[in-house]
């Protein structure tokens, strides 16, 4: 495929926007190569600048969870804006997808609605501190909870040991609250709460991380997290905003039974449009201002357009729960097919897959944490992603990142996905 049209508007880009994108990963730094601008999705689809039609394995990084241009959707945006895009006053289809997000997600009793994953994480990590009266949170390596300051830190030189930015613009002062841990690695865990008795107002985590490639919580990861918190008196914040309402309706607290203190949203809850919220218990949130001193406001919380793409979404996944098994029906096929073509090659490879997120990784080793998924074979995973952009098969373009499917994806998009794997194996 020829992606003449991209390469210039990529150019052009360059001189008026950092790096010419608006999100790193799409500058293509991690696979090398110039990133393909899209002009129209539908369904399963994307079409590029140049008039290629590409199987979508991003989904917008998880929201298009029915495949793009979903007319339910598309219909209520449409329908929206013809009243008006902003008004900064409270409306009714604020409380409707309220209501409807507190019924289909267990433990919450409140929810408030911002704008961004980022800002629902920074806002529940704020909350936490002011309901515990500490200032100490436990994050993991490897998961991104946005670009909040707290969260851009890596690990330090031991278990108990303070993180470090690792961005310039994060303080140290910043840095020095915020533990680092490993995933699936309670014990370390343990030792973090030691080290910092009555200190540490919250652990956050994504139940199934979906930035490191797709990782699984093992046996028994999450139930020692909630014990640490239940035995310590920090609270649990659950990052759903990959895993909320595409895992199961009621996210990773249903599949997995746990119980988070503090829920964060994104993606799938805005229906394509920027939204993000966080909930709990009310007598977590009842914290939040104005009924409490813990302060967060956005003049474009609760968007009118947002709020009715997200309610449409929602209302959907709703009725017809039986999406999520269609989903996970097709994950797995996807996952065997891929698996027995690099298999017959003898490529090493671990797949990792939940529900509808899964990530191929080029290694021998079990990914379990970011150290393992960093095991990958990173040139092998360039020549896999550009094989199959040209074979008209978009992928995440970094090694790190999960893949999400759509439903609107239909087996023979996943049967022409698999023999472009077969069509470019040799060349791994």
């Amino acid at each position: 495929m020829k992606y003449q049209r991209s390469s210039a508007l990529f150019a052009e880009a360059e001189k008026y926007i950092p790096g010419g994108v608006n999100s790193p990963v799409r500058a293509f730094k991690s696979v090398g190569g110039t990133p393909v601008f899209i002009e129209s999705a539908k369904g399963a689809y994307l079409y590029d600048a140049d008039g290629n039609r590409l199987i979508d394995y991003i989904a917008s990084w998880g929201p298009m969870i029915l495949g793009h241009a979903h007319e339910p959707v598309i219909t209520a945006v449409t329908e929206k804006a013809k009243k008006g895009t902003s008004f900064g006053m409270p409306t009714e289809t604020e409380t409707e997808i309220a209501q409807l997000a507190i019924s289909m997600v267990p433990n919450i009793d409140k929810i408030r609605f911002v704008n961004s994953g980022t800002e629902a994480c920074m806002s529940a990590v704020r909350l936490a501190r002011g309901f515990t009266g500490r200032e100490k949170i436990v994050k993991f390596a490897g998961c991104y909870h946005g670009h909040s300051d707290a969260f851009l830190i890596q690990a330090g030189s031991g278990a108990v040991t303070f993180g470090s930015p690792n961005s310039p613009g994060v303080t140290r002062g910043t840095a020095q609250d915020t533990l680092l841990a490993k995933y699936n690695d309670l014990e370390g865990v343990k030792e973090l709460f030691a080290a910092n008795k009555g200190e540490i107002a919250a652990i956050i985590i994504e139940p199934v991380a979906g930035n490191m490639g797709c990782i699984l919580p093992e046996e028994g990861f999450l139930q020692g997290l909630r014990s640490l918190c239940d035995d310590n008196g920090s609270l649990l914040i659950f990052d759903e905003v990959m895993t909320g309402f595409r895992l199961a309706k009621g996210g990773a607290q249903e599949l997995f039974g746990i119980k988070a203190d503090i829920v964060t949203f994104g993606k799938v809850i805005g229906g394509g449009l920027p939204v993000g919220a966080f909930a709990a218990r009310d007598e977590i949130m009842n914290h939040l201002a104005p009924l409490g001193p813990v302060y967060q406001a956005g003049t474009l919380s609760g968007n009118p357009l947002a709020m009715s793409a997200g309610l449409a979404l929602l209302s959907e996944l709703n009725a017809y729960p039986e999406i999520f098994k269609s989903l996970e029906e097709k994950t797995l096929y996807l996952h065997k097919g891929i698996a027995r073509v690099l298999s017959e090659r003898n490529i090493p490879h671990h797949i990792n897959r939940m529900g509808s997120m899964i990530s191929v990784h080029f290694t021998d080793e079990k990914v379990r944490d970011f150290s393992s998924a960093a095991t990958g074979n990173n040139e092998r995973f360039k020549k896999f992603f550009h094989g199959m952009l040209n074979e008209g098969i978009h992928l995440p373009p970094s090694a790190f990142e999960s893949w999400f499917l759509n439903d609107a994806l239909s087996y023979a998009d996943l049967d022409f996905t698999i023999s472009a794997v077969e069509k470019i194996a040799l060349s791994l």
